[in-house]
């Protein structure tokens, strides 16, 4: 069965043609500039030796973007597939849910109507993720699409963990709680971590893993027996750690003082804890943390402040998950810094000796792909697992059009 899995973008396409019984990848791509002038389509063809190619092209809106994806996936020389009709089904990544939607659920009109009521709650990402999902709907008739969610894996989390202490109202009317993002990104790394430590003896059921997504977004996420029991962001992405340009946790009321003393509208008070905050906040240089390990280095002062904030902050939530789980048996760093900075490994670790956190220095500094950086005998295993969201995106539309696993609509209480 070869499923087609999208993460569509305000602007941007981004596709891979899976085959998903053995979880090949036979093509991806991204079509960038969508609505822009100097549009293009990337496309690599992983079944022909990685060729790669770009299709520069006027990209209007994501119809036009699907009929280029379609376009390259059913091209002669690539292999891929010789037409659309040879993919089984397309498995859409959706940031938000809402409360209606705790698993992996088959598109139609209902869908739709429920996925746009909470696009509020996730006004940058759902509305682009519609739009991919209504193109492939008019393109392909007749194929299965499956809805995936980011905050599916967090529907687990207890309800003293994701009512905020706000006039109850706010929850049952509004919808205002904790919902969680990176969902699919912890399911798979908190997996993948289950089968590592179940070969080295441990109980599944029993196991307290806590998965760190580290990237331009951050989030962390407490996994007992592998459901989620709390997870750092909130209402919206921008809760918790301290990331690329977001400013995590913050005392609220600084969001009025702001409005008051500097006269910011609504709007500008978005942009300022989404956009012009975290690492590029502090350091004034950058938001990318290769960026800021390299001024860090240099000596730049507010470089290293924002490295050690970003640090300290993933080091307190890993002692507050400790606690809430009532131990610790593993910890998983994945996304692009997770996977690729023993720096922020070493320091985000460093102190927590006293819960059974040691690193191999060695292991720490040499690590790619899947590895154990614990020293020998440390009693916590520190793992390093790549994520792999679009395989985990197969495996549940897989299940879904395949009556492995259905909608699951979890009623607010």
């Amino acid at each position: 069965m070869k499923i087609l899995v999208l993460n569509s973008g305000s602007s941007s396409l981004k596709y891979q043609l899976v085959e998903s019984e053995t979880e090949e990848v036979l093509a991806k791509g991204i079509a960038e500039r969508i609505g822009l002038p100097d549009g293009a389509l990337k496309h690599e063809s992983v079944v022909l030796d990685c060729k790669s190619r770009t299709i520069e092209a006027d990209i209007p809106d994501h119809d036009a973007a699907m009929d280029l994806v379609f376009q390259v996936l059913t091209d002669p020389s690539d292999g891929a597939v010789s037409h659309p009709s040879e993919i089984s089904a397309v498995g859409h990544r959706v940031v938000h849910g809402g409360e209606m939607f705790s698993a992996p659920t088959i598109i139609t009109d209902e869908t739709l109507a429920e996925i746009d009521k909470v696009s509020g709650l996730a006004p940058l990402h759902n509305p682009p993720n519609l739009m991919g999902i209504r193109a492939c709907r008019r393109l392909m008739p007749g194929v299965p699409q499956v809805a995936v969610f980011d905050t599916a894996f967090h529907s687990t989390i207890p309800k003293h963990a994701y009512v905020y202490a706000l006039p109850y109202e706010l929850y049952t009317d509004y919808g205002v709680r904790r919902y969680g993002f990176h969902g699919t990104s912890h399911r798979y790394v908190s997996g993948r971590a289950t089968k590592l430590m179940a070969a080295r003896g441990a109980d599944p059921a029993a196991l307290r893993v806590i998965t760190c997504h580290l990237g331009n977004g951050c989030s962390m996420t407490a996994v007992v027996g592998g459901k989620a029991a709390d997870t750092s962001m909130g209402l919206t992405p921008a809760e918790g750690l301290v990331m690329g340009t977001r400013s995590g946790d913050i005392d609220p009321a600084i969001l009025l003082f702001v409005q008051t003393e500097m006269g910011m509208t609504p709007g500008q008070v978005d942009d300022l804890i989404n956009k012009e905050s975290g690492l590029l906040g502090v350091s004034g240089k950058s938001s990318d943390m290769r960026d800021i390990e390299a001024e860090a280095a240099a000596a730049d002062q507010r470089s290293a402040l924002a490295l050690e904030i970003f640090c300290y902050r993933v080091r307190k939530y890993i002692g507050a998950y400790a606690a809430a789980m009532g131990g610790l048996d593993a910890i998983v760093f994945t996304g692009g810094i997770g996977e690729n900075s023993p720096t922020v490994r070493a320091k985000t670790t460093r102190g927590l000796e006293f819960i059974g956190v040691r690193l191999d220095p060695q292991r720490n500094q040499t690590a790619r792909g899947e590895s154990d950086i614990s020293a020998a005998d440390a009693p916590v295993r520190v793992l390093v697992i790549p994520t792999n969201e679009e395989r985990m995106i197969a495996r549940e539309t897989a299940e879904v059009v395949t009556g492995g696993q259905g909608r699951d609509l979890q009623a607010a209480s």
